[in-house]
């Protein structure tokens, strides 16, 4: 494996959720990815699909239509070179997994795959809670359309737009420049705050005015 590696956790309906930790001398850099609406779009009508699965809900058999983020493979394929990838999805394992196995059919992307039961739950809102992971802090980023999810941990927090399947978007592949500045660094977290989080962090002592979503 690369000497500097670093996790990338997908989530992916929404977009891919990122937790990032980078791996040098025992440590690891660990990049997390939510992945619906960040690197597939998915639904039960076919709209011009990449692919499909069956997905059983209530006893009945569905299908699900999904499409694939413009350079998604691109992506997918610069950021394993560069870190170690771990799914974090606020879905249930009986979608994702399903899902994740076409995305990565020879399980050389993803490293592991952490499902809705990880996940923090708060006043009825599902977070993401990146100590779960077990890596310095200093070493860890997430990716996610809805900033709410990482409200716990908002300097590791990498927002990108969400896709519904529109074209052109090129959110993935203009991303990759900012995430090759992390890959050795010490601390991921006043790169990221720098760029993305300078006026919040100013106006805020506490990221709790994120907002998030029910599921």
């Amino acid at each position: 494996m690369h000497q500097s590696l670093a996790t990338k956790c997908l989530e992916l309906e929404r977009f891919m959720i990122c937790d990032v930790m980078f791996d040098c001398d025992d440590e690891f850099l660990k990049f997390e990815l939510l992945y619906a609406e960040t690197l597939i779009h998915s639904s039960t009508f076919p709209r011009d699909a990449d692919f499909t699965f069956t997905m059983m809900s209530k006893g009945e058999a569905s299908t699900v239509y999904v499409r694939k983020r413009p350079f998604l493979e691109e992506f997918l394929e610069k950021v394993a070179e560069m870190f170690e990838v771990v799914i974090f999805t606020a879905s249930r394992s009986s979608y994702s997994a399903t899902l994740l196995d076409i995305l990565d059919p020879h399980n050389k992307l993803f490293a592991r795959r952490f499902y809705r039961d990880s996940c923090k739950r708060e006043d009825g809102h599902c977070l993401k809670d990146l100590t779960v992971l077990g890596i310095d802090m200093a070493k860890v980023f997430i990716i996610d359309n809805s900033p709410g999810v990482f409200r716990l941990h908002v300097n590791n927090g990498i927002p990108i737009k969400s896709w519904y399947g529109e074209c052109p978007d090129y959110a993935l592949i203009d991303l990759l420049p900012f995430l090759k500045k992390l890959v050795d660094v010490d601390d991921v977290r006043p790169i990221i705050a720098a760029k993305f989080w300078k006026k919040f962090n100013s106006a805020h002592s506490s990221p709790a005015p994120l907002p998030i979503r029910r599921i």
